[in-house]
């Protein structure tokens, strides 16, 4: 195990002013989100937090969940975002750096920019997998 380190807060001025009245939390669920469609894919995603959702308009990060049916596969591709997939439910195949790793739910994957990707579903049930970008994409 890890050794644990105590949280210390931001630091420095930060990118821009707080503001004076209270800001308000945007609280959503899936069914909040817009629908997207991957090239080549048949899985579908759902932009939860980013700034195609009028109901949740994030600025600096995207929160897609990704639904990957059983056997369909998201070809691997890079782009010069940083993500994090997580894996909520099911089980698959990752392409990552051009090697196969197994992933299944509780499973972290953190991807620099550039860095290759891609995500089979090799079991029997829908993959649902949170990906986080940030920059969020278009």
């Amino acid at each position: 195990m890890a050794k644990i380190t105590m949280f210390k807060g931001y630091e420095g001025e930060p990118p821009f002013p707080k503001p004076d009245e209270l800001v308000q939390p945007n609280v959503v669920t899936p069914q909040d989100g817009v629908p997207v469609k991957y090239p080549g894919c048949d899985g579908i995603g759902v932009r939860v937090v980013h700034p195609a959702n009028p109901k949740a308009p994030a600025q600096n990060l995207g929160l897609v969940m990704f639904y990957v049916p059983p056997h369909v596969e998201l070809e691997p591709g890079s782009h010069h975002t940083e993500e994090c997939y997580v894996i909520l439910r099911g089980q698959g195949t990752m392409t990552l750096a051009g090697e196969k790793v197994e992933v299944r739910a509780g499973t972290f994957i953190h991807l620099p920019p550039w860095c290759e990707h891609g995500v089979e579903n090799t079991g029997d049930e829908t993959m649902e997998i949170l990906i986080c970008t940030s920059p969020p994409n278009p």
